[in-house]
Parts: C-alpha cells; sequence; structure tokens
C-alpha cells in the first residue's frame, strides 16, 4: 500500500526536514513518518494504518505536495480515510508572548498566535543584476520565498539559504533584502535597519545552561516580531459585568458535565464576538495594500497551551453555531491541540482571535494582532468588585478585557464602541439570541 501526503492545507513542495523511519521498520497507525515544513509551521506526516515499511521514496531535502508518494506499507489493512498531516505550530498570535493560551484548558490560556502575514521590509537593497524569481534556476526556495521575492526585486541567486540543503529561507530573504545581514541578526533587528542586540558572553558572569528553543516558539515567534514592528498596535481595555452570564453559564455546565463536555465562558466571547464582529465588519477585515477586504465569513481562533508550546486551532462559522456546539468544538480542538492531532486545515482562515488567561490571572494586557488579521481580543481571570447601581454599591462579576488593534484599519472610538458593545453582549446573555 502506498502511503502518500494527505491534505496539508494550499502547501505545495513542502521541503522535507526529517525521516523518522527506515525500511524494515514496523509502525502503528497514526506514528509520525516524515517531518515537513512550511514557512508557518511543522508538520508530521502520519502512518494511515498499522503495518511493515517496506520502501521510503523521499528524504531529507526532497519536496513533497499533497498525494506525493513518500512510503509503502504492507501488512496492514488501509483505513477508509488517510489520516491529515499532524501540524506543530500555529496560526498566531494568539495572545502576547508573555501570555500562557487559544487558544487551552477550562477557557484555553493564550498567548500569542503565529501571524500569517507578509512583512513589509522598508529598506529595500539594489539589485546588481536583472530580477529573478529563480522559478527555472534550480534553487530551493518555496512558491511564497519566491513571490515575496519578486515583489522585493531580490534577485535568488544572490541569497544564502540557510535552510536545508541550502533551501532559502524568508528569513534568509528579508536579511539580504535589509542589507546583507545574518538571519539570527535579521530575527532580532526585524530586518528593517534597527540595530541587532548585541551578543553577550553571560558565562563570564556565572554559570549558565543552553537548551535549544521549542520547535514551536523558533517558528512562531519570527511571526510575532514581524507582526509587532508592521502592525501600529493600539491596545483598548474595557471590563464587563458577566454576574448573570456567569450564574447562567454554570447551570449549563452542570447539565453538560453529565454529557461528557464543559461549557465556559469561552464559548460565550466567541459567540458575543461573531456578533459584535457583525455589527462592526472592519473588525472583521484585513488590509490589502490600499484596499480593505471584509470577510462575509467568521471563524474566531483560539490560542491553546500545549506541552509543545502556543497553537491557535480556528473555530469556523463561529456566527452560525449556538452555545452548545461551540463548546464542543472547543473541547474537540483543545483536546487535538494537546495531543499534536491537529491539521494544517484546523489552523488557517481566521478572522479574529481570542486569547484567553483567565485560568491563570492578570488585570490586563496587550496581545499581538495576529496580521493579517487586524484585531485581537484579550480576556484574563474576572473578580468580583464593588459597583455602583445608582443607590448603593454591590458585589459583580467583572471581566476586564482588552483589544488590541491595527490602528491603520480601527481607530480608537470604533474600537471603543466595538468593546463596549461586546462589554453589553455578556452582560445580558439575553442579547445573544437577537
Amino acid at each position: 500500500m502506498e502511503i502518500k501526503v494527505p491534505d496539508i492545507g494550499e502547501y505545495t513542495d513542502v521541503p522535507v526536514i526529517d525521516v523518522l523511519v527506515s525500511v524494515g521498520d514496523t509502525v502503528e497507525v497514526e506514528a509520525p513518518l516524515i517531518t515537513l515544513e512550511t514557512d508557518k509551521a511543522t508538520m508530521d506526516i502520519p502512518a494511515p494504518s498499522a503495518g511493515t515499511i517496506t520502501s521510503l521514496t523521499v528524504k531529507v531535502g526532497d519536496t513533497v505536495s499533497q498525494g506525493s508518494v513518500i512510503a509503502v506499507i504492507e501488512g496492514g489493512d488501509a483505513p477508509a480515510e488517510a489520516p491529515a498531516a499532524k501540524e506543530e505550530a500555529p496560526a498566531a498570535p494568539a495572545a502576547s508572548p508573555t501570555e500562557a493560551p487559544q487558544a487551552a484548558a477550562p477557557a484555553p490560556s493564550a498567548v500569542e498566535p503565529a501571524e500569517t502575514a507578509t512583512p513589509a521590509p522598508t529598506a529595500p537593497s539594489t539589485p546588481s543584476a536583472p530580477v529573478s524569481s529563480g522559478d527555472s534556476d534550480g534553487l530551493r526556495a518555496t512558491p511564497l520565498v519566491r513571490r515575496l521575492a519578486r515583489e522585493l526585486e531580490v534577485e535568488l541567486s544572490a541569497v544564502k539559504g540557510t535552510g536545508v540543503s541550502g533551501r532559502v529561507t524568508k528569513q534568509d530573504l528579508l536579511a539580504h533584502y535589509a542589507g546583507g545581514a545574518a538571519p539570527a541578526a535579521a530575527a532580532s533587528s526585524g530586518g528593517s535597519g534597527i540595530p541587532p542586540i548585541p551578543p553577550v558572553d553571560f558565562a563570564k558572569f556565572g554559570p549558565i545552561r543552553t537548551v535549544p528553543l521549542p520547535r514551536i516558539k523558533k517558528i512562531s515567534g519570527p511571526f510575532l516580531h514581524r507582526s509587532w514592528l508592521n502592525v501600529p498596535h493600539v491596545t483598548h481595555n474595557d471590563e464587563a459585568d458577566i454576574t448573570d452570564l456567569d450564574a447562567y453559564r454554570k447551570e449549563l455546565d452542570a447539565v453538560a458535565k453529565t454529557e461528557g463536555y464543559r461549557v465556559t465562558l469561552l464559548a460565550f466571547l466567541l459567540k458575543a464576538s461573531a456578533s459584535a464582529l457583525r455589527k462592526y465588519p472592519e473588525l472583521n477585515s484585513s488590509l490589502a495594500g490600499d484596499d480593505l477586504v471584509y470577510k462575509d465569513y467568521i471563524n474566531i481562533g483560539v490560542a491553546v497551551d500545549t506541552p509543545e508550546g502556543l497553537v491557535v486551532p480556528v473555530v469556523k462559522d463561529v456566527d452560525r453555531k449556538g452555545i452548545t456546539e461551540l463548546s464542543h468544538d472547543l473541547a474537540d480542538l483543545s483536546s487535538r491541540a494537546r495531543e499534536g492531532k491537529l491539521a494544517a486545515t484546523d489552523m488557517q482562515g481566521g478572522t479574529f482571535t481570542i486569547s484567553s488567561l483567565g485560568g491563570i490571572g492578570g488585570t490586563s494586557f496587550t496581545p499581538i494582532v495576529n496580521a493579517p488579521e487586524v484585531a485581537i481580543l484579550g480576556v484574563v481571570r474576572s473578580k468580583m468588585a464593588p459597583v455602583w447601581n445608582g443607590t448603593e454599591f454591590e458585589p459583580r462579576l467583572m471581566l476586564p478585557l482588552s483589544l488590541s488593534y491595527d490602528h491603520r484599519v480601527i481607530d480608537g472610538a470604533l474600537a471603543a464602541r466595538f468593546t463596549a458593545h461586546l462589554g453589553t453582549l455578556v452582560s445580558d446573555v439575553r442579547r445573544l439570541v437577537l
């Protein structure tokens, strides 16, 4: 039985960075066979059935696409449907690097998701040869890198590749574009002429330990940095009275527990955010040059804290689902995220992001916009506070809200209106059905 690359989203010609099995190995169902690396994430291709590997048709440095044959297995029954690739890294920021995510448990603790926007360097270099994307030059570079090279008018053959088999990565291209800085320096300086942080010999001051940066953080870090440098961030803070909503949530959760799932505050925040995005569609848009792209669908990413790092699965069509269905979606995505079973498509297509630190604490924070989205909502732990009702103070459960937004698209007044409207929706659960 031939093992082929399953649906890996819109990626093509993806480099193989690791082969995890050898001819003669016996593998179980869903055992990882090879590891692929895109510009946004790494992903394992799992075995569709148990059996013995009798042939391998790829090696480190090869490129594959959906449908490519990677191995032959014998001794197992072919499944009805091949499992999807297991992606190990996000789609982004979720919340800021100081957070812990969406999109994880009770209400997934969040930290910034990895961005998917293409950076906008500001200090072009002057090519000395005719511009070429390198489409037929035999260079190893993904279609995304080649397209970016054309946009930046950079000759790919002049760029030194640091990837597998000399592959030119996006960081290599941006470092060259910024004036020849090394990739490590580009990551520190942002590739925009910003002076890099000078290296320090920490061992001179005492004992040190050096460990590799986790793969997910290594991949997502540059995207977070890029979004921070390219998006003019502003954060608007507000709070919402969720006293009545939380009482209703607890009633639903008591029933849900008997059926094997949980109803968390995050499900209500998803529903309320979808309603607010319909009312204020600018926050559900993306900037494309001088145009604003409005999306008529609402897919909300939620940062999830996993043992390997933060990932941001996307809940699709949030505006068309009720609290029960959203709760099931959150439970499924969070569980598969922690088990490393998310498919590439699970982390694509987001239009807005929620980063929840409610299970940890805090009073407010500045989540990083998950570009090319234009806004992200950060929430922390709710707390009881005395609130004046017109005649006296009474204890109310207040939820802090932190909305970070791209000031090129959203101004302060719009951000304040959106957040206030969101607060109104969660303060009276009946409004969510209107």
